[in-house]
């Protein structure tokens, strides 16, 4: 997998699983990225309150979509709901190398040791370990990363992966449909059903 930079840029960020959806249909029927872009600009696809928060739903959407092999799409567009959303949850944590980090060191490590429970006090050790190992992570405010770990929460809420109760939120081991595990195992992605998965 390919490794960028750590950004905070998901505090703005949702799931934006319908935005997905959109994207990928439109595109699967021969739609080109700069006219799904059109359409979310001038005709507001995506029912943005702004022109901004279009643009800024669309850079992200379409980067997770280009994060994976175009292939995934007619299995995207076949899977069930939950599956769908897992697809779209991959391509987030494909896209976003922090949040692929928190995944894996968090999620699937509590999964492995037989925790299902992910509590806030967690999500800041994760950041305080990040914060020693990476200098622009530790410039970052203790504002930012609180609101990171919501962004992450919420988007693992919304994928299926954990609940929403608090102050700990219950780990959903999800089961991965076989066509996508085939398709992870055929795109050098296992690592992302491990992650998903609690698998060493």
């Amino acid at each position: 997998m390919e490794r960028k930079e750590y950004s905070a840029g998901a505090v703005k960020l949702s799931f934006w699983f319908v935005e997905f959806r959109k994207v990928v249909q439109l595109l699967h029927d021969e739609k080109t990225m700069d006219e799904v872009k059109a359409l979310a600009l001038n005709e507001n696809l995506f029912a943005a309150p702004t022109a901004f928060r279009a643009n800024q739903i669309f850079n992200t959407v379409s980067g997770r979509v280009k994060a994976l092999d175009s292939s995934f799409m007619p299995l995207f567009l076949n899977s069930d709901l939950a599956t769908q959303k897992l697809i779209a949850l991959i391509a987030a944590m494909a896209y976003d190398t922090l949040f692929f980090d928190f995944v894996y060191e968090v999620i699937r490590e509590k999964m492995i040791v037989g925790t299902d429970e992910l509590l806030d006090s967690d999500v800041r050790v994760f950041f305080k370990d990040k914060q020693q190992q990476n200098e622009k992570v530790a410039g970052w405010t203790n504002a930012t990363l609180a609101r990171l770990g919501r962004c992450y929460k919420t988007m693992l809420y919304e994928a299926g992966v954990i609940e929403k109760c608090k102050p700990a939120r219950r780990i959903l081991r999800p089961i991965l449909d076989p066509e996508l595990t085939r398709w992870l195992e055929m795109h050098d992605m296992m690592i992302y059903s491990k992650s998903l998965t609690g698998v060493r």
